[in-house]
């Protein structure tokens, strides 16, 4: 939507417009989970932070003073929110490259054991979810840059009113992010055609470990977002010498909240019939 609509549906959802307030948060909806996503590395947690976010911006509506996109004043809520986030697994259970350095050396089985499916859909389970649990080794600022800048394409003007710091200091943050990120790629992972790791030899270790669960696929089963809506989020793209294809070329995915269902059950909540009395 332009800024004008957008504006225009704000005003009348702030006036008590259900319909406009459900075309509002589902104007940002995938792109939250997308974030939320990326940033806490389950989908699971980017889920439950996902309704979070959008229950803070619907409350936050009001004060919305339009001086800014309505996307970037959404970007900054939910930037801040993830960046505190501590429910998440990887918050309760950190990574840092040299550990899952070693958990990739060590990441394989001998023997193969039986698991029911196809072994290249699980191999691009595995790859999906690896992926994302990559990020999580990047401290939650450099991971949010990375991310930011690597996968959503957010010029350095917009990032930093985003994350309230300069368009310089944001740049070098990218900059180190991405060749920490590079380095790990080239050495460990596969799909950089120089690493040593190889997703589909590392399926059976990952069913083993329960990291994957052959009848339980969740990234097969989450809807990938057209091209045409992608372009949406990429017109603020900025050019950067050295390309991470496996990040950028990752699939961006339709939100499973559905936000009507979500503004029914919110409305109607005891949680809204407290806040209301106050």
């Amino acid at each position: 939507m332009e800024n004008k609509e957008i504006n225009e549906l704000i005003d009348s959802a702030i006036e008590g417009n259900s319909k406009d307030l459900e075309l509002i948060l589902s104007e940002v909806n995938d792109f939250v989970f997308n974030l939320s996503l990326r940033m806490l590395g389950t989908i699971h947690d980017a889920e439950d932070a996902t309704q979070d976010i959008l229950i803070k911006v619907m409350l936050n509506l009001a004060s919305f003073k339009k001086l800014s996109s309505f996307k970037t004043w959404v970007y900054r809520i939910a930037v801040n929110y993830l960046l505190d986030y501590k429910k998440s697994m990887f918050y309760k259970y950190p990574l840092s490259f040299e550990y899952y350095a070693d958990d990739i050396k060590a990441g394989y089985v001998d023997d193969e054991i039986i698991f029911e499916g196809d072994k290249n859909e699980l191999s691009k389970e595995l790859k999906l979810s690896c992926t994302n649990v990559m990020l999580q080794c990047l401290d939650a600022k450099s991971r949010c840059v990375f991310i930011i800048g690597t996968m959503f394409g957010v010029d350095s003007k917009i990032a930093g009113e985003i994350l309230d710091m300069t368009p310089e200091n944001y740049r070098q943050i990218l900059h180190r992010s991405r060749k920490k990120m590079s380095k790990f790629l080239s050495e460990y992972c596969g799909l950089s055609k120089t690493g040593c790791c190889n997703c589909e030899r590392r399926v059976g270790y990952a069913v083993k470990q329960h990291r994957l669960n052959p009848k339980d696929l969740e990234y097969s089963r989450l809807e990938t977002l057209s091209e045409d809506i992608l372009e949406d989020y990429m017109k603020s793209m900025e050019v950067f010498d050295e390309k991470i294809s496996v990040f950028e070329d990752l699939p961006k995915y339709n939100s499973n909240i559905d936000v009507k269902s979500f503004i029914t059950d919110l409305v109607t909540s005891k949680h809204m019939k407290k806040i209301k009395e106050y």
